[in-house]
């Protein structure tokens, strides 16, 4: 099996069953549209003559709802339902479908999805919707301003026909750049709770392609024996009990020197050959400390000052005001290292076709980079390189490296042998839990003065801790004056008005190649601005909830934070819990939206505690999906809650010392009795969903704990002083 998905070939595969109108944009981002295969255009819809309508996804699915988000938007706008519209995912192809929010780079995160694609997409299904009308209109000789397209339909004036019998003439007509719109009240699928997800359906029924599920034929699998210690070499490997391995092929060096590559022509021989080789690492520029050296890095870090004055306050000036106050909360917090743990680990799947191209099978989740990456591995132009995006089963952020790191693996370990035969990288839990990839460890120093009102007049807060951005090649842009804004989001743009505030960073060694996690740095920002607002509220001797209040005044960012706040708390019967139970409340604004998060808990910290229920209200703007947005703040709070509660990656002598979920454990779902979602409703534009919901979720864990009497400042949980029943 050989596939080529140049754009060519992309568009010519729809072309063969008949005419198709093509609507989507060329290279200069003007709408185009066209019925032939050989239009320099790439087409965010695809409709065939026979009615079939396809919607191009340039945002690939790694669970996170694309597919069906970006489906619903060309469905509502060309007039057609959901079970009569299917998706693809879109080729490699920046100069065009590029996330409009990363610049000239196609790939997919930070909850950008709906946030970048909501008027693109719905440009493209009006300008379809349009120019079929139109042509439907000049055969029938009536005005086009009576006709309009339902259910599939083109009706109107008496008259009413399939819309795939206009799709030849169709392109007759120019798009518009300013198609009209279909008004809210128009809507049928947008917006709707009865509207289902796309992929749910193939994925029950075994239908549904990820990239593990690639099987080439002839095809080998490759596995790399990796340094136990970053920076580790190899000098040199002994292949001699792997080649007594049924199905081993052989054993080279990567180029890089990190790693040896075993070939077998199946995955469990190339696990098994992997095992039995024997390979001397050159550690002497590798990574030794141990996971309390950093934690004594970061801590050190924090007992000076900061390096980086994050918002230009007076620090001497704030200090002296808390110093002064009449209250004084301080609290330190520690945060580990994080794994990204998905649940189908990453692999990916290379060949090179007759015309001498090269293929990528992946689960791409920012195509760009492989592709550039290939360019260079490879000596081909752009156009000789293609990838064929496949379903990913989680990646939380993994899959998506500045460095493409795993897909250069693929095309290093390919390079290397005659390109005669295909190969697929396999990496097994192990490789992904040691793997070197993490969220940052990261320590936070706050001090907040209070005076005799309980109202708050200086916050003081430093934080350290291992940059993401810098020494990347997404530093140039995401780094402003040195300072990594992914370090201090959160807290530098928080929506609370604090008075007196001094906000500082210092940026300490990095042990491990660091990495984003499901909403980056607001997975430590949240918590330490929350708990801390809590921790003042009872200093204050105040509600937490009316304490934030207090601080969320004004119109735009505040003023949806508060109504989030308030519906939480409204539709947890915040303050009224049943005797027994304890209650603890977080808000916070990720990626654009506003999500708070009510925590009720039962048991005692002697028995074991049990989270009971968790209450979330999210504005994420207008509504797509409600059930693709309830899915996922339900996955937020799990991913957020579960990690909090138990996991942390730990480091002997610079080496990672779990390995798979015994020793990092992903949450269960006994873990949570209960969860329900209420979203706000909303006229803004579409936000991020695929990550608000984290951030929010161990704060408001942390602070029901706090209610028996026990501040959890440094995680995992249940490493200090926390048991779950």
């Amino acid at each position: 099996m050989t596939t080529q998905l140049s754009r060519r070939g992309f568009l010519k595969t729809a072309a063969a069953a008949g005419a198709v109108l093509y609507v989507g944009v060329q290279a200069d981002g003007a709408m185009a549209a066209s019925k032939s295969a050989d239009a320099l255009l790439n087409p965010f819809v695809k409709i065939g003559s026979d009615g079939n309508v396809i919607a191009i996804v340039k945002h690939f699915e790694m669970g996170q709802g694309p597919a069906t988000g970006l489906t619903t938007l060309v469905a509502e706008e060309l007039g057609v339902s959901m079970d009569q519209i299917s998706y693809e995912f879109a080729p490699s192809d920046a100069s065009v479908y590029n996330n409009l929010l990363f610049g000239p780079f196609q790939g997919t995160g930070g909850s950008t999805a709906m946030a970048n694609s909501w008027m693109q997409y719905r440009t493209a299904g009006a300008n379809a919707r349009e120019m079929l009308i139109k042509a439907a209109a000049r055969d029938w000789g009536i005005d086009a301003a009576e006709l309009d397209i339902q259910n599939g339909q083109i009706i109107g004036a008496g008259n009413a026909a399939p819309l795939g019998e206009f799709v030849t003439t169709a392109a007759d007509f120019a798009p518009s750049e300013t198609p009209r719109l279909r008004d809210p009240a128009e809507w049928k699928i947008i917006g709707k709770a009865s509207t289902r997800r796309k992929d749910s359906p193939i994925k029950i029924n075994g239908e549904a392609k990820f990239a593990m599920d690639v099987q080439l034929d002839n095809q080998m699998v490759v596995m790399i024996k990796r340094t136990p210690q970053r920076g580790g070499t190899v000098a040199s490997f002994d292949d001699s009990a792997a080649r007594e391995v049924k199905g081993f092929i052989m054993a080279q060096t990567l180029p890089t020197n990190h790693g040896v590559a075993v070939y077998a022509e199946t995955t469990w021989a190339a696990m098994q050959a992997r095992n039995a080789l024997n390979v001397d690492w050159d550690l002497s520029a590798a990574e030794s400390r141990s996971s309390q050296d950093i934690r004594d890095e970061i801590m050190a870090a924090l007992d000076a000052d900061p390096v980086f004055n994050v918002n230009q306050a007076d620090l001497a000036s704030v200090r002296s005001t808390v110093d002064g106050a009449a209250k004084v909360v301080e609290k330190t917090f520690y945060f580990p290292l994080l794994a990204h743990a998905p649940m189908e680990p990453l692999n990916c799947t290379i060949e090179q076709t007759e015309e001498g191209d090269i293929v990528l099978h992946d689960g791409a989740q920012m195509p760009t980079g492989p592709h550039m990456a290939y360019q260079q591995i490879f000596g081909l132009p752009a156009d000789k390189i293609h990838i064929n995006t496949m379903l990913a089963g989680g990646s939380f952020g993994r899959r998506a490296t500045p460095d493409a790191d795993y897909q250069v693996e693929a095309g290093l370990a390919f390079v290397m042998t005659d390109r005669s035969r295909p190969v697929k990288l396999v990496w097994d839990r192990e490789d992904d839990i040691r793997g070197g990839y993490y969220r940052p460890a990261f320590g936070h120093k706050v001090r907040v003065g209070l005076d005799e009102a309980g109202t708050i007049i200086g916050w003081e807060h430093q934080v350290a801790g291992q940059s993401i951005m810098k020494g990347t090649s997404f530093e140039g842009f995401a780094v402003r004056d040195g300072i990594d804004h992914s370090s201090v989001e959160g807290i530098a743009d928080s929506p609370y008005t604090i008075p007196g505030q001094a906000l500082g960073l210092t940026d300490t060694e990095k042990a491990t190649s660091v990495l984003w996690w499901r909403s980056v740095g607001h997975t430590h920002t949240a918590y330490v601005m929350e708990v801390m607002m809590d921790l003042a509220a009872r200093a204050a001797g105040k509600d937490p909830v009316e304490f934030r209040l207090a601080y969320l005044t004004g119109e735009g960012d505040a003023e949806r934070k508060a109504a989030a706040l308030k519906l939480a708390a409204e539709k947890a019967g915040w303050g009224k819990a049943a005797p027994g139970r304890v209650q603890g409340i977080a808000v916070h604004k990720s990626f654009g939206s506003y999500v708070a998060e009510v925590v009720e808990l039962s048991g005692n910290l002697d028995d074991g505690i049990v989270i009971e229920k968790v209450t979330a209200a999210v504005d994420c703007g207008i509504a797509v999906n409600p059930d693709v947005i309830k899915a996922q703040i339900e996955g937020g709070i799990g991913y957020g809650i579960g990690h909090a509660m138990r996991d942390q990656i730990t480091l002997d002598g610079g080496a990672v010392e779990q390995s798979n979920f015994p020793d990092y454990e992903p949450l269960r779902i006994s873990d949570i009795k209960e969860i329900e979602t209420h979203i706000v409703a909303s006229a803004e534009a579409p936000t991020g969903i695929g990550e608000p919901g984290t951030p929010p979720s161990a704060p408001a864990l942390a602070n029901a704990i706090a209610q028996l009497d026990v501040v959890v400042a440094e995680l995992p949980m249940a490493e200090n002083g926390v048991s779950f029943a």
